[in-house]
């Protein structure tokens, strides 16, 4: 198996299938794999065959709920950083849950989604912020479940537009926020090299 795609230790150890039927999604490439296929076997086939829209998709539905929107929060700066934008409430609001999970910060993630103006395109890290545990919200909304998939599409369009935030080719951009989720599943930042330099360079 490709080291890049082992030891993803905060990926669950259930089939890569039904972790995508219980967000109610599906792969847009045509795999010959059991049906029982771990995520780490997926994940080499659709890298194999350069389907890089499946992998983000894959992963937005494979990471737990704090790191999937950690990932889609690290998209969200890149909007921020590329498009010369004033860091909104809804990114802000994210990443806050995700440092402190708790009521109060995901109240305050709600109420940055009901407050965004319609331009706002980072509601997605909110948005996955807010159904990350799989309930609708906090208080009493969390006795009533998330739409299937609300988070993890959330997180995967999050990182779809972050594809055109930045200069370089798609395919480019691509490696780098799979890089990222699977250095997250590790238990990393999500933070890259590349990253790191773009930060040092502003």
């Amino acid at each position: 198996m490709s080291e890049r795609f082992s030891n993803l230790k905060k990926i669950p150890d259930e089939p890569a299938l039904r972790l995508l039927a219980n967000a109610n999604t599906r792969l847009n490439a045509s795999m010959t794999l059991p049906a029982n296929a771990p995520v780490s076997a997926m994940l080499v086939t659709l890298d194999e065959m350069g389907a890089f829209i499946d992998i983000l998709r894959l992963m937005a539905v494979a990471m737990p709920g704090r790191e999937r929107t950690w990932w889609s929060c690290l998209a969200g700066r890149d909007l921020v950083r590329h498009q010369a934008l004033e860091c909104p409430r809804t990114l802000k609001t994210a990443e806050d849950w995700v440092r402190r999970p708790g009521d109060t910060t995901r109240m305050a993630v709600q109420q940055a989604i009901d407050t965004a103006p319609p331009e706002d395109d980072l509601v997605l890290c909110a948005t996955s912020a807010l159904f990350a545990d799989g309930t609708l919200g906090p208080g009493d909304k969390a006795s009533y479940p998330a739409p299937p998939g609300g988070s993890e599409m959330a997180a995967f369009g999050m990182n779809l537009m972050a594809l055109e935030a930045h200069a370089l080719p798609v395919a480019k951009v691509a490696d780098l926020l799979i890089d990222r989720a699977l250095d997250i599943a590790r238990g990393g930042s999500g933070q890259m090299q590349s990253d790191r330099e773009q930060q040092d360079a502003t």
